[in-house]
């Protein structure tokens, strides 16, 4: 378990370190150039999908020659943006899936509580995170695995309870 949180955290730093570019270039041109003082503009609209909780679902499988064999045990991760309440990006942050069933069955779940008050997520990619098998733990960009599926068709029962997004599916391989 341990080691699934540094991998993810690492994968997260991985992310920011262009972010933290972007902010120190920013910084130093706001503090010399015609900008300083001005506040950032902030976004238009209500960008966000979590004002429910979310479940990111999909399948995992194992190619072995033409087949495709579900693959018990492996994860997804699902990592975000953000926009603070004042318009401003946040850190990427990532969440891991539960271990995928038998089936290669995995699900990852998002509920408000998890983030911050005033947060608007913006974008958020599901990626393949880890395989069980020694023989078959080499992941394949196969519907974008490797990088970055988005999460775009959402579907929102009537109870309306957890909006379920649907990813993959992902393959790893020999």
């Amino acid at each position: 378990m341990a080691l699934l949180a540094h991998t993810c955290l690492a994968n997260c730093l991985l992310l920011l370190l262009p972010l933290f570019a972007v902010v120190f270039a920013a910084a130093d041109i706001d503090a010399y150039g015609s900008g300083f003082g001005l506040e950032k503009p902030k976004l238009r609209g209500d960008r966000s999908f979590l004002s429910t909780n979310i479940g990111i679902q999909g399948v995992i499988y194992c190619r072995s020659g033409s087949r495709l064999i579900p693959l018990r045990g492996a994860r997804a991760r699902v990592t975000c943006l953000a926009v603070d309440g004042r318009g401003y990006e946040t850190a990427p942050f990532c969440i891991v899936s539960r271990l995928t069933d038998a089936n290669g069955y995995f699900l990852a779940t998002l509920s408000p509580s998890e983030v911050e008050d005033n947060w608007k997520l913006t974008q958020c990619k599901a990626f393949l995170e880890s395989s069980p098998s020694e023989t078959c733990k080499v992941p394949t960009d196969v519907n974008r695995g490797v990088t970055g599926a988005l999460l775009s068709s959402r579907h929102l029962p009537s109870n309306k309870r957890m909006e379920w997004f649907s990813v993959g599916p992902f393959v790893y391989t020999s």
